[in-house]
């Protein structure tokens, strides 16, 4: 097992879906800052002043590191980003559903408004997805331990 968790294709594999996840969450929040903005304003979370930069840096990061990941430059930096990334994701998730307090979790853009049971039931989906994710990321950074954070591309990958 752990031979088939290391092999390189394994590891291309999950860096390739990893970052592919991270450029489908960044695009639509690039077309749309005030609309994530809305939805990072909905967690209750943070000040009213961190909602703009935050909307409009995050999506950035966010592609950033999927791009990272799917042409593998970097591929650790990007892979400990991203895991860092989806555990705030999650915190957040979690604090909300720990309230009883329903909110589109903005990941992959807006989604269509539904009753206050269905948006806390995809909040836990919202949450294993997450915790998936976050299952590639340690995946991506157990496979390339040894090498630096900032190593260009992996040992014996091709781009």
């Amino acid at each position: 097992m752990r031979n088939l968790l290391l092999h390189p294709r394994t590891a291309l594999l999950c860096r390739i879906l990893l970052g592919l996840a991270f450029i489908a969450a960044a695009l639509p929040k690039i077309s749309d800052p005030p609309g994530f903005a809305k939805a990072i304003w909905a967690y209750e979370l943070f000040p009213p002043w961190s909602l703009s930069p935050l909307a409009l840096l995050l999506p950035w990061l966010e592609l950033v590191c999927g791009l990272a990941l799917c042409l593998g430059f970097w591929p650790r930096a990007a892979a400990l980003w991203v895991a860092g990334l989806l555990v705030a994701f999650m915190v957040a998730l979690s604090i909300n559903l720990a309230r009883r307090h329903p909110v589109d979790c903005g990941c992959f853009g807006a989604t269509a408004h539904h009753t206050e049971a269905e948006r806390l039931e995809d909040m836990r989906w919202a949450l294993a997805r997450d915790a998936g994710l976050l299952l590639l990321a340690l995946q991506c950074l157990w496979a390339g331990r040894g090498r630096p954070l900032e190593s260009g591309p992996a040992h014996g990958q091709q781009i």
